[in-house]
């Protein structure tokens, strides 16, 4: 399958799994985890591939608990599959940042360290801390909400151009321009903030 296609689940309404679950049916998610866990820990792998070596979370470690707290949600507002991976991508992300926190907190240096992919041209992928990013991100997301959405739908979440034009309701052309001027503005606010400067 190539990137951004939908995933097909013979013989079983995945869409009406995805609407039950947000209607409060949470045997729903039960019986629909099995049709979406090996997506979603391809995702993770390939997200968790950018991480240092020393990462210590697993794929699979990943999307159990990003299970365990889709489960302890109660009400979901999911109509499709990209709906779905979008709001895994948000809980992932929390884990991620959740992790790196921890680890901080026993190394006392350092934090966890990710890639952040497809720089603008012009400028060298970083080797950028994941709390960095996080931050980054939130100051971001309080400006321009939907630059901070398309950075955590494609960058934890693993989502196609075409797939986050869906979740947001815009334009590929949209998502295109504002994930490259996101990115930008990510690259310099966390350059910056390594030397101390103001952004």
């Amino acid at each position: 399958m190539q990137r951004g296609q939908p995933q097909t689940f013979p013989g079983r309404d995945v869409t009406g799994l995805l609407r039950a679950w947000g209607r409060g049916d949470h045997a729903a998610l039960d019986e629909l985890w099995p049709l979406v866990q090996g997506e979603l820990r391809r995702r993770a792998a390939a997200y968790l591939r950018r991480e240092r070596p020393d990462h210590t979370l697993e794929p699979t470690a990943l999307v159990h608990e990003a299970y365990l707290r889709l489960v302890g949600q109660e009400r979901v507002a999911c109509h499709d599959r990209t709906h779905f991976f979008a709001l895994a991508a948000q809980m992932m992300r929390r884990i991620l940042v959740d992790h790196a926190r921890g680890q901080r907190r026993k190394k006392r240096a350092g934090g966890v360290r990710v890639a952040l992919d497809e720089a603008v041209a012009h400028v060298g992928p970083p080797d950028c801390d994941l709390l960095l990013l996080d931050q980054a991100l939130c100051e971001l997301g309080a400006f321009a909400g939907r630059h901070a959405q398309i950075v955590e739908l494609r960058y934890f979440g693993g989502l196609s151009e075409d797939e986050v034009a869906g979740v947001l309701g815009v334009s590929r052309t949209t998502v295109t321009r504002e994930w490259q001027t996101a990115r930008a503005w990510l690259y310099r606010r966390m350059t910056a903030g390594r030397r101390g400067d103001a952004p």
